[in-house]
C-alpha cells in the first residue's frame, strides 16, 4: 500500500466516522422528541447502538496509530507507541 492509499483510507475512515456521528446525533434528536412509534424507536435505538460501537472501534483504531515524540537521553527525538489507558477496561 502506498502513502496515497493510506491517506485515502484515513480520509475515508474519517468521513465514515463523521457520517456515523452525524447519523447518531440525528437519531438521538428523533428519539428525544418522543413522537416515534415504538417499533420505529426500537429500530432507531438498535441502529444507534451499532453506530456507537462502530465509532468506538474507529477511535480505538486511531488511538493505536497515535505516537508521541520523546526526547531521549542523547537529545534526539524518537517515537514511541501511545500508552494505552489502563483505567479503561
Amino acid at each position: 500500500m502506498s502513502d496515497s492509499d493510506s491517506s485515502n483510507s484515513d480520509s475515508g475512515n474519517a468521513a465514515t466516522f463523521e457520517a456515523s456521528i452525524q447519523e447518531l446525533e440525528s437519531l438521538v434528536r428523533k428519539l428525544e422528541q418522543g413522537d416515534m412509534p415504538l417499533e420505529e424507536s426500537l429500530k432507531a435505538f438498535e441502529r444507534g447502538v451499532q453506530l456507537t460501537r462502530s465509532c468506538q472501534q474507529s477511535l480505538r483504531d486511531a488511538e493505536q496509530r497515535v505516537e508521541q515524540v520523546i526526547e531521549n537521553s542523547q537529545g534526539e527525538l524518537e517515537t514511541r507507541p501511545f500508552p494505552e489507558d489502563s483505567s479503561e477496561a
